[in-house]
């Protein structure tokens, strides 16, 4: 059977491993305080008949303990659940507790009341930020300076060899190579590409051919005329024929023959240009002279 005067006894004077000592006084650390003083109303484990509120997670809890489950330890604490509405949880308290001794139901409501504005100032600070200070050693600083300075120098370095290999590659200093990187190759191909690109471009700006373009009311004027044209001249060319058919030719070796035949020539070659060609046959011993036109 339980005594709860007996168990104070052994826990006050001999040992206990949740007491601490300290200069302002003796605190419990067990979870199940109510009070956090190690006192003879307060300790969970000299009262048979105890009641407490516990947090998990943010959610508050309802912890009763009677003397009809002592003897079975894992069903010695009842659990009840408190909503988030402190009005509420101060209602189901005062359901639960009803019979209770009034200095334990008080106890329990100030610590629900120290809770409670406990979670409010959490969320309030989970929502403010702070700027967080950090200190960082001379060594690290120095160390990370002269990785820095290094990793500068090697990308230095790095582009600087890249940039020799493929001037001399351009130049067939190694003449065939096997091993060269297919991706950086094509990436100096592609580099020459869009600047002599760039290049023609900029040519075809700078030289522009000008062009005239005629009226589109002038050119069909232009073919009518020249239709008109083709008719005289047709006309022009019967009578000529005629004429020769019935006149025999001209043979003569002075200037007056030349000029004239010269003349026709000229007419001849001038009028065929604007219509039909006029072919002219002559034969060497003064035979007439045979026009055909085509």
């Amino acid at each position: 059977m339980q005594h709860d005067e007996v168990i104070w006894q052994v826990i006050r004077h001999n040992h206990c491993s949740f007491m601490s000592k300290i200069e302002t006084g003796i605190f419990c650390r067990n979870p199940y305080n109510v009070t956090g003083v190690c006192n003879r109303s307060s300790c969970p484990l000299a009262n048979s008949r105890y009641a407490t509120i516990r947090d998990h997670d943010g959610v508050f809890y309802l912890y009763m303990k009677t003397i009809e489950r002592a003897h079975m330890p894992n069903k010695l604490w009842e659990r009840v659940k408190l909503p988030r509405n402190y009005e509420k949880a101060l209602e189901i308290i005062d359901k639960y507790l009803m019979y209770w001794p009034k200095f334990l139901v008080h106890k329990i409501k100030q610590r629900l009341t120290k809770m409670t504005q406990m979670r409010i100032r959490m969320r309030k600070l989970a929502l403010k930020t702070r700027e967080k200070i950090t200190t960082t050693p001379r060594k690290e600083i120095k160390r990370e300076a002269r990785r820095e300075e290094k990793a500068e120098k090697a990308a230095v370095l790095d582009k600087s060899i890249e940039k020799e290999l493929l001037e001399r590659l351009k130049n067939n200093v190694y003449g065939e190579i096997y091993n060269y990187p297919f991706e950086k190759y094509q990436e100096v191909l592609e580099e020459e590409d869009q600047n002599t690109e760039i290049e023609e471009e900029e040519e075809d700006y700078e030289e522009g051919e000008v062009e005239y373009v005629a009226d589109d009311q002038f050119e069909e004027e232009e073919e009518d005329i020249e239709d008109m044209g083709g008719l005289a001249l047709n006309h022009s060319h019967a009578d000529d024929d005629n004429v020769g058919m019935d006149e025999e030719p001209e043979v003569g070796t002075g200037k007056r023959g030349r000029k004239s035949r010269k003349f026709e020539k000229d007419g001849v070659v001038t009028k065929s240009k604007k219509s039909r060609v006029h072919v002219e046959v002559e034969y060497e011993d003064g035979r007439d002279r045979q026009k055909a036109v085509h």
